[in-house]
């Protein structure tokens, strides 16, 4: 992405979200138009797939806080000088239009402050004419783009930890020119106006702006015979199939980054990051608080009132006995240390179980003479009466 394209996009707009969004606003906006453009669901549709990479594109941005904050102060810094009044017009805009500063920019580079760097490198007669030569796109490292991908989990891979295949499609050097542009058998030749810095300086009395050389459109290089494969442009779409871990213990809807798993640098430079949207999907029996796994055990009114020990399944391995003393009530937690989700240290968070006791649907004559019985034995007892009476007490 250019210079241009970076602070003209409204990253709140592709996202649907107000400036003043908050981190959990963009989350909820970005999982929400994620899942309606995802390709995966949209299959040789590509304009939705495009639409998919421009969200994703605005959630790398607003969902970094440091990436956020350039972003926004980018855009006021171009907002204040953009189209506004020239000297002696009555403003302090720039004496300028800030549209030729744009005028053919380089490769996308990896961060903001590089962009920005490209284009202010010159501010103030830093690096302007009688200065030292600005070093061009084609020589300087850069970071590969971040990737965002998606997987489903079941929920024991979530707790476990699993490793997936993705395949993912990133830009890269072109393998038929090697990324120069040129067709095979030719190379490009320095370009005569920057003399292959990729950047030139314009000197405005007390300002200087290095900006990307118009004629290379800050390559340094210049193509005479352009590569057929990538059209001269020295890059060209790749996929590759790779091995992600998700660690263990990886909630519903957590994002997993994985450094240097993204597009590949140019030039030397690291590759970026990829990040990976988790989506787990819910167990037969068993729940998630945080670290501890949840199961609801079902008891009979004899165990519960008379005690009981009782097996209760585990997410793997054998089942543990559970002693239920005698008076539980319906809905008492009891805890099972060690056998819950896979925390980031290794350690295990615990097992909750909570008891539901069952009330018999229908009873044969024997059961239904037995708890008759009970009934008369405890009709002494009233466990409505202290509540009847704090009610009438307030």
């Amino acid at each position: 992405m250019s210079t241009k394209d970076y602070l003209e996009k409204d990253y709140y707009a592709v996202l649907g979200v107000p400036k003043t969004a908050t981190a959990d606003e963009i989350k909820k906006a970005y999982r929400k138009l994620a899942r309606q453009y995802h390709p995966d669901a949209n299959q040789g549709d590509a304009a939705k797939e495009a639409r998919f990479k421009e969200i994703s594109e605005a959630n790398d941005v607003l969902s970094d806080s440091k990436r956020r904050k350039e972003y926004d102060e980018a855009r006021t810094l171009f907002g204040s000088g953009v189209g506004g009044p020239r000297p002696g017009g009555g403003g302090g805009g720039f004496p300028f239009d800030f549209g030729d500063l744009f005028g053919g920019t380089g490769q996308q580079s990896g961060s903001t402050s590089e962009r920005i760097g490209d284009l202010f490198g010159g501010l103030f007669n830093r690096g302007g004419a009688g200065g030292s030569r600005t070093t061009g796109t084609t020589t300087r490292p850069r970071r590969g783009q971040d990737i965002e991908s998606e997987v489903t989990l079941t929920f024991t891979e979530a707790v476990e930890g699993h490793t997936v295949s993705l395949r993912l499609t990133t830009s890269s050097a072109c393998k038929a020119c090697s990324g120069t542009g040129a067709k095979a058998g030719t190379t490009p030749r320095v370009c005569p106006t920057c003399e292959g810095t990729g950047a030139a300086s314009r000197n405005l009395g007390n300002f200087a702006f290095s900006e990307p050389c118009r004629d290379c459109k800050g390559r340094g290089l210049l193509v005479d015979d352009p590569c057929p494969v990538c059209d001269g442009s020295g890059r060209a779409k790749s996929t590759r199939t790779i091995q992600a871990r998700i660690p263990a213990g990886v909630a519903d809807g957590q994002r997993v980054k994985l450094k240097g798993k993204g597009a590949p640098g140019e030039n030397g430079g690291p590759a970026g990051d990829l990040y990976i949207q988790t989506h787990v999907k819910p167990h037969a029996v068993f729940g998630r608080s945080g670290d501890n796994l949840t199961i609801t055990v079902p008891v009979t009114f004899t165990e519960a009132a008379l005690g009981a020990e009782i097996k209760v399944p585990v997410l793997k391995g054998m089942p543990v006995t559970l002693r239920i003393p005698a008076g539980t009530p319906n809905g008492r937690t009891f805890r099972v240390r060690g056998r819950g989700a896979t925390r980031k240290d290794g350690t295990k968070g615990d097992l909750l179980a909570s008891v539901e006791v069952l009330v018999p649907q229908e009873l044969d004559d024997k059961s239904r003479e037995l708890l008759n019985e009970f009934r008369t034995a405890t009709a002494s007892e009233d466990p409505r009466a202290d509540l009847i009476q704090r009610a009438r007490s307030e």
